[in-house]
């Protein structure tokens, strides 16, 4: 059973990310703030999760949460700062979205910058510790999934309703074959070495 907070007594909110080893699409972030009496027994962290219980449980957090924030972070923005700094901005501003402020942030992973006067700490798999880390990375998850599934319509040859944009075989064999496109990030290593000269960018079908 996951525990509801790490102190029983602040405002708490937790902050998770989905896509960061993608290679294509965005690095989505959410904040969750859970009130006090919130019990859920099923809810965890999202990789542990079905598609169909995440999807379950997304109304239900959005519904019983004291506020949610969730945000995307662009593939350029990830390549011009880089995806550990990305995946921090994309926390940052989903904590921005919070309309009420939380006393303490609650991180899952290991690495964290202050955002603004609000103490933090960060847990090493903190979503399958703390039911609003856990609640965060359904968000997160679930946001970016449904981005993934809009711009597989764009470019359905790499399958990103699929893959999701992490670097499967068939991702890779697309990506060799097709090219690359907008959505994906250049400064990731698409391909192995062999190939990276060989990609061009693929504009709309």
């Amino acid at each position: 059973m996951l525990k509801l907070k790490i102190n029983k007594h602040l405002l708490e909110c937790g902050t998770d990310e989905a896509g960061r080893g993608c290679l294509a699409g965005p690095v989505t972030a959410a904040a969750v703030i859970l009130p006090n009496h919130f019990k859920n027994k099923i809810l965890t962290d999202s990789k542990q999760l079905s598609e169909k219980k995440r999807e379950f449980l997304k109304p239900i957090i959005k519904d019983q949460a004291i506020c949610f924030g969730i945000s995307h972070v662009m593939m350029d923005e990830i390549d011009k700062i880089n995806i550990l700094n990305a995946s921090i901005l994309a926390m940052h501003k989903s904590i921005e979205q919070l309309s009420t402020k939380p006393q303490l942030i609650a991180v899952d992973g290991n690495r964290f910058k202050r955002f603004s006067d609000i103490p933090f700490e960060t847990i090493i798999k903190g979503d399958g510790k703390y039911l609003h880390i856990a609640a965060a990375s359904i968000l997160a998850k679930t946001a970016r999934d449904a981005f993934m599934e809009k711009i597989h319509e764009e470019f359905p040859m790499y399958n990103w309703k699929q893959n999701k944009g992490y670097p499967t075989k068939e991702h890779r064999e697309a990506i060799r074959k097709y090219g690359v496109t907008k959505y994906h990030r250049m400064s990731f290593s698409l391909l192995p070495e062999q190939y990276e000269l060989e990609l061009k960018i693929v504009k709309n079908p």
